[in-house]
């Protein structure tokens, strides 16, 4: 989660990016666009949330990186957190 207003303004705005983006997709589809548009559509959506994720993915292991002065259980709790984080945005 995005902890600065800055960064929570930056995550915002890619949001409503995305909408828009859903939206044109919408009204594509309900207009019967050619499948090339519609496909070309659908990967910017997909690189759009990609970014999304990244971001906020970066802002997470950040904050959890900060805390390395916090107790060994503490670490590694954040270590996994941050491994199974990943992992879910591989998949």
């Amino acid at each position: 989660m995005p902890h600065s207003p800055e960064e929570k303004k930056r995550v915002l705005a890619r949001v409503r990016r995305l909408r828009g983006q859903v939206d044109a997709l919408e009204r594509a589809l309900q207009d019967g666009a050619d499948c090339g548009p519609v496909l070309q559509q659908i990967a910017a959506i997909r690189g759009a949330v990609n970014g999304l994720m990244s971001g906020v993915l970066e802002s997470h292991l950040r904050e959890e990186l900060a805390q390395a002065a916090a107790s060994p259980a503490r670490r590694q709790a954040g270590i996994d957190d941050a491994v199974a984080l990943v992992r879910s945005y591989l998949r």
